[in-house]
């Protein structure tokens, strides 16, 4: 935890325009990557969590012709920037991406995440966007 906590720091010290936050979720239960009402109470509850507003509706949609890719996508806009997710049914695998200008910490974001659709490994990578 203490490597977010300076993460906290260098972007305050840089006076970063935003932080975007790539989750990548493998061995999901494929019960909730496949269900749009679970997707939207994820993004739900990471919005209270990470004190995000949410600007609209969450769309979630259900697409994709080609095996390897299909599954529901998800976006939502928030009044600082936008959270999107693809879930791959093929190999209950689940990406999820944040973005915002105002700062909040993504390795609670991925913590969360990755209990709520109950991944068994994941990957995080951050960036500071100025």
């Amino acid at each position: 935890m203490e490597k977010i906590k300076d993460l906290k720091e260098y972007y305050n010290k840089e006076k970063a325009w935003g932080l975007l936050t790539s989750i990548d979720l493998y061995y999901c239960n494929p019960e909730l990557i496949r269900d749009a009402e679970a997707i939207k109470r994820y993004v739900e509850e990471l919005c209270r969590l990470i004190e995000m507003k949410k600007f609209g509706d969450t769309q979630v949609v259900n697409f994709g012709e080609d095996e390897r890719v299909s599954g529901y996508s998800m976006t939502q806009l928030i009044e600082t920037s936008l959270i999107s997710g693809h879930f791959a049914n093929l190999t209950n695998t689940a990406y999820i991406d944040i973005f915002s200008c105002k700062y909040y910490d993504p390795q609670t974001a991925a913590d969360f995440t990755q209990k709520f659709f109950q991944g068994k490994e994941m990957k995080i990578h951050y960036v500071l966007r100025r």
